[in-house]
């Protein structure tokens, strides 16, 4: 179970730390803030539009599965993510929303500490390499 949600999962995670990546260095590039504003209201937008059919579909095992491989590429919880993005207002909103499903965006990745995330690791590291 654990090797089938980290190759479906697993992707998704790469995808997100490419994307966030991009979007800190094109934002520096903006003079005002009110243009990066623009430009993150334009990207929410168009982010939920592409990956909400596919994210409605992940178990809450997945979704967990998710929010830790996230943290393991980005090194950055869910919540720091959103709150550097879109403030802390609509992060609280988007922890509350995870919570109701059982979610946390604020779960944390260490795989020296827990024994699940150790797991993930292991099962992330050999996906990558090919092995699984």
């Amino acid at each position: 179970r654990t090797v089938r949600d980290v190759k479906l999962t697993l992707p998704y995670a790469k995808l997100i730390a490419e994307t966030l990546i991009e979007t800190y260095e094109y934002i520096g590039t903006f003079d005002t803030q009110k243009e990066r504003e623009k430009y993150l209201k334009e990207m929410e937008k168009s982010i939920f539009e592409q990956y909400k059919p596919v994210l409605k579909r992940f178990s809450r095992r997945q979704a967990k599965v998710l929010i830790k491989l996230i943290q393991r590429e980005t090194h950055q919880t869910g919540y720091e993510i959103v709150k550097a993005f879109l403030g802390s207002f609509r992060a609280t909103f988007w922890q509350g929303f995870g919570k109701l499903f059982g979610v946390s965006l604020k779960g944390e990745f260490h795989p020296e500490k827990d024994r699940e995330d150790a797991i993930l690791e292991r099962v992330a590291c050999a996906v990558e390499e090919g092995r699984i």
